[in-house]
C-alpha cells in the first residue's frame, strides 16, 4: 500500500463548514491529513482484486473522515468534564463503583453519571451473543498466532502511520517501559476475549469502559501541553484513530493468522468482526464507523490511511522500543536457569522480528528502526505444522474444546511473562500522564 503525498502548506487548512450557518465554527482540517484535491492513493492490485473495488475514499468519505479527526467521544467527554467540575477525586470513585456494581449501587448518583451509564448499559439491538461467543472461542483456538499478528503486524505496522504516534509518545505509552504498556494492552485484549467477557459485568466490558475514560482524560488535558497542536495532529484519541485501532483486531488479525497457517471460515470471520464491533462501540466509536465484515473493514482501514502522516522519528522510537520488549520478559519456568532464560528471550526477540518481516518491507523496517537483514523464517517454518495441528483438532467438538483450552493457556502464560512479578492490570496513569488524577 502506498500513499503518495504532495507538499502541504505550512498551516492547517481552515475552511467554512459545509452548509455553514451563522454561528457555525470554522472547519479545521488537521495538517496530518492529506488534502483531497492533491491526493494520490494507489492501492496494490491484489487489494483491488480481493475487495472488488478501489479502496481509496471518495470525496464525501474523505470529508467525513477529516472532520472526525476533530471529534472525540461525546458521552464520555461530557462525563469527564462534569467530573472535573464536580471534583475529580470525589467523582472518580463514584464512576468506578457504578462501573463495577451498577449505577444503582451509587447512593444519590448525580444525573451526569446516570446519563452516561444509561447509554453504555443498554446493549445495542444488533448484538448477537451467540456470535460473540463464537468470536471469543475462535480467538482462544488460534493460541499465540493471534498475539503475534496483533503485536508484530498491527501494532508494529501501525507505527508507520505517525498521525497518532505523537499522543503515544507524550503519554509515555511505549517509548518508556514498552514491556509494561504492551502487557497492559494484552490484559485488555484478554479481558475482552474471555467467555462472556463483554457482558455488562464481564472483565472485558469493565476494562473497555475504564480505558474509554482514560482516553477522555487524554483528550481533555493533552491539548493543554505546548508540545501538542490540534491543528497539526487533530484531537487526541479522535474517532478516526479509534477506528483504525479497532480494525486492527478484526480484519488485520484475520488476514495475519491465515498467513500463519490457520484457515478461517466465513462464519469465524463474521464472529470475530462482530465481537470487535461491539468492543469498539463500548469504547466510544460511533456506530457509523462500525462494520460487519472483513471486506468492509479493510476498505474502512484503507480510508483511514489518508488521515495519517508518513513515518517520522516517532516511528523509529516506538518501533525500536517495541522490538526490544521480548528481551525484558520474565519466564517463570526458567527463573533458576539464567543462561537458558537469556537464550529463550533472544529467540523470542528473533521470532517476533521474523514475523514482522513477513509483512513489512525492508524500507518499512528501516523506517521503524528495525534490523533490515531479517527474514520470515519463523512464520514460514511453522505455518505448515500449525495448519495440520489446527485443522486436525477442529473436526470434532471435543477436540475443538481441547484446542481452545490449550490456546488460551498459552495466551495466559505469554501475558504472565510480559507482566513478570508486576500486577496484571490495565493502564494506571502515572503523575505525568494526562489522565492522572
Amino acid at each position: 500500500m502506498t500513499v503518495a503525498r504532495k507538499k502541504k502548506t505550512p498551516a492547517a487548512v481552515a475552511v467554512a463548514a459545509p452548509a455553514a450557518v451563522a454561528g457555525t465554527k470554522e472547519r479545521i482540517i488537521p495538517r496530518r491529513a492529506l488534502n483531497y484535491s492533491s491526493r494520490e492513493v494507489k492501492a496494490p492490485n491484489w487489494m483491488r482484486l480481493m475487495l472488488g473495488r478501489d479502496p481509496a475514499p471518495g470525496k464525501a468519505e474523505w470529508s467525513e473522515m477529516v472532520d472526525a479527526l476533530m471529534e472525540g467521544d461525546a458521552p464520555m467527554d461530557d462525563l469527564v468534564n462534569w467530573m472535573f467540575e464536580f471534583g475529580a477525586r470525589e467523582a472518580r470513585p463514584m464512576f468506578m463503583r457504578a462501573l463495577e456494581h451498577g449505577i444503582d449501587s451509587v447512593p444519590d448518583a448525580p444525573e451526569p453519571l446516570r446519563r452516561f451509564f444509561a447509554v453504555v448499559d443498554k446493549t445495542p439491538d444488533w448484538v448477537d451473543w451467540e456470535l460473540m461467543d463464537e468470536g471469543v472461542r475462535f480467538t482462544h483456538r488460534i493460541g499465540l498466532a493471534g498475539a503475534y499478528i496483533l503485536r508484530d503486524l498491527a501494532l508494529m505496522g501501525g507505527y508507520l502511520l505517525s498521525g497518532f504516534n505523537k499522543a503515544l509518545v507524550l503519554t509515555g505509552a511505549l517509548n518508556k517501559g514498552a514491556g509494561q504498556r504492551v502487557a497492559e494492552t494484552g490484559k485488555w485484549w484478554m479481558d475482552c476475549t474471555e467467555i462472556n467477557g463483554m457482558q455488562r459485568f464481564g472483565p472485558g466490558f469493565k476494562s473497555t469502559v475504564h480505558v474509554r475514560m482514560v482516553h477522555a482524560m487524554v483528550r481533555r488535558h493533552l491539548p493543554e501541553r505546548p508540545e501538542w497542536d490540534n491543528a497539526e495532529y487533530g484531537l487526541p484519541v479522535n474517532q478516526i484513530d479509534m477506528v483504525a485501532t479497532y480494525l486492527a483486531f478484526g480484519p488485520i488479525m484475520l488476514l495475519g493468522v491465515r498467513a500463519m497457517g490457520i484457515p478461517v471460515t466465513a462464519r469465524e470471520s463474521k464472529a470475530v468482526m462482530h465481537l470487535w464491533k461491539y468492543v469498539a462501540w463500548t469504547m466510544g466509536v460511533e456506530e457509523k464507523w462500525l462494520v460487519d465484515d472483513e471486506r468492509a473493514g479493510l476498505v474502512q482501514l484503507y480510508h483511514t490511511f489518508v488521515t495519517q502522516s508518513p513515518p517520522d522519528w516517532t516511528s523509529i522510537e516506538l518501533g525500536r522500543a517495541l522490538s526490544r520488549e521480548p528481551l525484558e520478559r520474565k519466564l517463570a519456568e526458567l527463573k533458576d536457569w539464567p543462561m537458558l532464560h537469556e537464550l529463550r528471550l533472544k529467540l523470542q526477540y528473533q521470532m517476533h522480528l521474523s514475523t514482522s518481516s513477513l509483512f513489512l518491507s525492508k524500507k518499512q523496517r528501516r523506517q521503524l528502526g528495525l534490523p533490515e537483514d531479517i527474514y520470515p523464517w519463523f512464520p514460514l517454518l511453522t505455518a505448515g505444522p500449525r495448519f495440520v495441528w489446527y485443522t486436525s483438532h477442529r473436526l470434532w467438538p471435543s477436540s475443538r474444546r481441547r484446542l481452545e483450552k490449550l490456546g488460551r493457556a498459552l495466551q495466559v502464560k505469554a501475558m504472565g511473562s510480559m507482566f513478570g512479578e508486576k500486577e496484571h492490570a490495565i493502564i494506571k496513569p502515572g503523575e505525568k500522564h494526562p489522565a492522572h488524577i
